[in-house]
């Protein structure tokens, strides 16, 4: 599982993207990957799973 911090989401658009703590790379997530909600800021665990555009972060968890 992989840690960071919730840099955008849009609640009414149910998705946002998401800064990995090790390698500053960004990830999309969607509302259909969240656990528990989430807001900008946020500290998460996520997984990552291969989305139709790269790597998405899926079952997000706030930390």
């Amino acid at each position: 599982m992989k840690t960071g911090t919730v840099k955008f989401f849009n609640e009414l658009k149910g998705f946002g993207f998401i800064k990995d703590s090790e390698s500053d790379k960004e990830f999309f997530v969607h509302a259909t990957g969240l656990v528990d909600q989430i807001r900008e800021g946020d500290e998460v665990t996520f997984d990552l799973e291969e989305g139709r555009r790269g790597l998405n972060a899926a079952n997000v968890k706030l930390a």
